[in-house]
Formats: C-alpha cells, sequence, structure tokens
C-alpha cells in the first residue's frame, strides 16, 4: 500500500500499515526502536496522538474524510501529545523529516493505492 501526496506529486510511504481496531490504534508505534523511509501507520479513526514511551520523532498528518491534510506536524518528539483535531478522519505517522523532504502541509490531499484499505474505504468507515 502506497500513501501518495496527490497536491505535490510525491510518494510519502510504500510500506504501510493500517491500526483500525482498538488494539492496533492503542499499540500504534509502541516498541518499535526505529521508524524509516519508506514506512507509515495509518490509525483510523483518530483525531488526536500521543508519543508517550516512543523511541524516536515523528511526522504526523491530520486527515480529513476527503483526504485533505488538515494539520501537518514536523519532528514530534517522544513524550508529547498533540491538541485534538474533531474533523480528523485519520492520522498517517511518518518518519521524522518526511514532511520537509516531500514539501507536504496543511491543505494539500493524500491518496492511499493498494491494500485492503483504498481510498475509498478510508473515507466510507
Amino acid at each position: 500500500m502506497k500513501i501518495i501526496n496527490k497536491t505535490k506529486n510525491s510518494i510519502l510511504a510504500k510500506d504501510v500499515v493500517v491500526a483500525d481496531t482498538l488494539l492496533k490504534r492503542i499499540k500504534g508505534l509502541l516498541g518499535r526502536k526505529e521508524f524509516k523511509q519508506p514506512e507509515a501507520l495509518i490509525i483510523k479513526p483518530c483525531n488526536s496522538i500521543h508519543t508517550f514511551f516512543m523511541r524516536f520523532p515523528i511526522d504526523v498528518l491530520f486527515v480529513d474524510k476527503n483526504h485533505k491534510v488538515i494539520a501537518a506536524i514536523s519532528g514530534l518528539k517522544p513524550f508529547r501529545l498533540s491538541r485534538v483535531y474533531f474533523s480528523s478522519h485519520y492520522v498517517v505517522e511518518l518518519p521524522a523529516g518526511t514532511l520537509e523532504s516531500s514539501a507536504t502541509s496543511k491543505g494539500d490531499r493524500l491518496k492511499i493505492e493498494g491494500g485492503r484499505f483504498s481510498a475509498l474505504q478510508l473515507s466510507e468507515k
């Protein structure tokens, strides 16, 4: 599965995991020693995250049901809590530096390709 920034015509990740159950959302990236390109984690549904007990900073995208980025956070450090974005439908967690290298920002549109979660499925659930 891939995450594509349609606005900037760039690939954000090629190795994507979807956390769409309570247990998967709770676990998230906890316990991981590293998080590198081209990996990403989609947490669905989600409108706020934390980085408690994580070992590395991450980039975070809060995305609405139309796949528009409503917030982009670069380099969120461990032991932090994001604010709540009530219109967020899902969150994309990426390795730190991904947003800068891809110029991804608020207002960009994403596309999810491949796997059992197409962009359409992400918006319908």
